[in-house]
């Protein structure tokens, strides 16, 4: 069974904060599961949470951010983080009114330098790869901790 994550848990993951988290879900950018009252994240939800957080820490609003979640939704054709596994290398590079997904070095300098803005630059797979080590790098004992704090937290 693939592991699933609680809020609390993508909340200690991702440093994002628990209100974020469901606004998010408010307004149907990154839409979990539901386990009766609660929210229940895949691991596919999750990479596209720290996606979202990585571009908000790029001061991103969440207007272009929802944007760029649909392109690259309309892009790979499936979710996020499936196509960034595949061994390839994805960035994300806009100039804060076009995006562009490259996986190739080449591509890449050819958009830095034929752009005349600055471009912002954004490696998804790093995204998701940093994540994936937080969340699985981790021993069994320490994802309990994890729980346990959260748990403690939202009581």
């Amino acid at each position: 069974m693939e592991k699933q994550f609680t809020s609390a848990e993508v909340v200690e993951l991702t440093g994002i904060t628990p209100r974020q988290l469901q606004w998010w879900d408010e307004r149907g950018i990154v839409v979990p599961r539901r386990s009766g009252r609660r929210r229940v994240y895949s691991p596919e939800d999750l990479a596209e949470v720290a996606v979202i957080c990585a571009l908000r820490r790029k001061a991103f609003p969440l207007q272009r951010i929802r944007r760029i979640m649909k392109f690259l939704q309309k892009e790979f054709g499936r979710r996020l983080s499936e196509a960034v596994t595949n061994g390839s290398e994805y960035h994300l590079l806009t100039d804060g009114k076009r995006i562009y997904l490259e996986n190739s070095q080449r591509q890449i300098i050819d958009i830095i330098k034929n752009s005349r803005q600055p471009l912002l630059g954004i490696c998804l797979s790093d995204a998701v790869r940093e994540l994936r080590a937080d969340v699985f790098g981790r021993r069994p004992a320490e994802h309990q901790e994890v729980a346990r704090k959260a748990k403690r937290r939202s009581s």
